[in-house]
């Protein structure tokens, strides 16, 4: 009996010590246990790399958002923004939320003496979900992702006023001028929301540009340039509502009867706040206008025609007039018209500050209602103010000064324009006294952190 738990004894301690020996199967063993640790540091490994790359592509776009929104410098600026986030992700933002703001400083960038809020921050945030992360521990924001943020800010600055505008961003050439000598545009600047050409002179104006090329505008010629939107069409919904009950009384052919005595002017008239008149005004005579507490001449579907004659402002008044009616009704021209003069000033405070003639961006151009072939010429342009025809066709091929009573400030913003060899356009040298805000551009917006 001895002799046999011995030799079990001997069997077992063999086969133990044969166990203890064998390595294989020690590695899967090994594996099993490392397997949370490898299978979170890699899945941390590859999401981090997805976080910076994500990250790298957020502030790609927080960078060209807040470019696009210093560029833009209007009140739709966050659209702006916004905007160009959604272009760097065709599939849509998801999770994506931007944020642009306006202050008066930011990281990097303060606010020139006399430039309003130049600096722009847009940022842009998501939430990652976390996959394999997880698995060491890592939770991120404690509800299963982690969150990214990009911020950019940028400046608009050294934006430079132009006193002519063409907005007509839809043809090939909005600004064209074919040989302008005449025409003194020292100290003032141009810009074509497309392609400007001028032939035989650069119309001496300091600086042209163009969103599209510029051919020969400008003393300094730039092309490629940010468009400037339509800057006064905000005025628009100022216009009083039409009031004429469908009658709008227009000039007679050789058989039509006469317009209504209303619509006829000579003498001297005083005028205060918006008078409406219902189709063609006609002066029969000189005609002066005492508005020394500003006011709006409304033409509804008609045109104000100078029939040889001046319509003249006092010392002291200022004047608007308006062009309105009916968006798409041919039948009624809306533009001044007569071979006399207009010697306007321009209100000085209010809601029509520095605006001399005003056409209802509403309007819409059927087959000429809206343009002027002669401008500066039928009828002369004595005007200290800004011009707003912004679906026009203008050819200008007369003269324009400063009003007989206003300072030396003449803006003009068209939907396209010809400027004809014998234009004869006065410098701008007095428009902040005068009370005009022309029109802004030309800087970039640029990219300070």
């Amino acid at each position: 009996m001895y002799s046999l738990i011995r030799k079990n004894c001997h069997y077992l301690l063999s086969r133990l010590h044969g166990f203890c020996g064998e390595r294989s199967g020690v590695v899967a063993v090994l594996v099993a246990l490392a397997m949370p640790v490898l299978v979170g540091s890699m899945g941390l490994a590859a999401e981090a790399s997805y976080w910076y790359v994500h990250q790298r592509g957020m502030q790609n776009a927080a960078d060209a958002a807040a470019i696009a929104a210093a560029t833009n410098g209007t009140a739709t600026y966050a659209a702006e923004a916004q905007a160009v986030v959604a272009g760097f992700y065709p599939n849509g933002l998801g999770t994506i939320t931007v944020a642009a703001t306006n202050p008066n400083t930011a990281s990097g960038c303060t606010t020139p003496a006399g430039l309003a809020n130049s600096c722009y921050t847009v940022t842009v945030s998501d939430k990652v979900p976390l996959f394999l992360s997880q698995v060491v521990g890592y939770t991120g924001n404690g509800k299963g992702a982690t969150p990214l943020a990009a911020t950019a800010v940028a400046q608009n600055g050294n934006a430079y006023p132009y006193c002519i505008l063409a907005l007509n961003g839809n043809v090939t050439t909005d600004l064209i001028s074919h040989g302008g000598p005449k025409a003194n545009l020292n100290g003032c600047n141009i810009m074509s929301d497309s392609s400007s050409t001028c032939t035989g002179h650069n119309l001496g104006a300091a600086v042209g540009d163009a969103h599209g090329t510029n051919n020969g505008c400008g003393i300094i010629q730039n092309s490629n340039m940010p468009v400037v939107k339509d800057p006064y069409a905000y005025l628009a919904p100022n216009i009083p509502a039409d009031t004429c009950g469908g009658k709008y009384p227009q000039e007679p052919g050789k058989k039509g009867p006469a317009l209504p005595a209303s619509n006829q002017w000579s003498g001297s008239y005083s005028l205060s706040g918006y008078d409406v008149v219902c189709g063609d005004q006609q002066l029969t005579g000189n005609t002066t206008i005492s508005a020394p507490s500003n006011a709006v001449l409304v033409i509804e579907n008609g045109q104000l025609d100078t029939n040889g004659f001046t319509l003249q402002t006092t010392s002291g008044s200022g004047l608007t007039v308006v062009f309105t009616g009916a968006p798409s009704n041919g039948t009624y021209q809306h533009y001044p018209s007569g071979g006399g003069t207009l010697d306007i000033v321009a209100p000085t405070s209010g809601t029509w500050k520095g605006m001399v003639l005003y056409q209802d961006p509403n309007l819409i151009d059927t087959g000429g209602n809206l343009d002027i072939s002669a401008a500066g010429n039928s009828p002369t342009w004595d005007l200290t103010g800004m011009v707003y025809l912004p679906n026009s066709n203008v050819t200008f091929s007369g003269a324009v000064n400063k009003s007989s009573h206003g300072l030396s400030c003449f803006g003009l913003t068209v939907g396209d324009i010809l400027i004809n060899g014998t234009a004869d356009i006065l410098s701008n040298t007095q428009c902040a006294a005068a009370g005009v805000t022309l029109p802004k551009g030309g800087s970039r917006g640029t990219l300070v952190s």
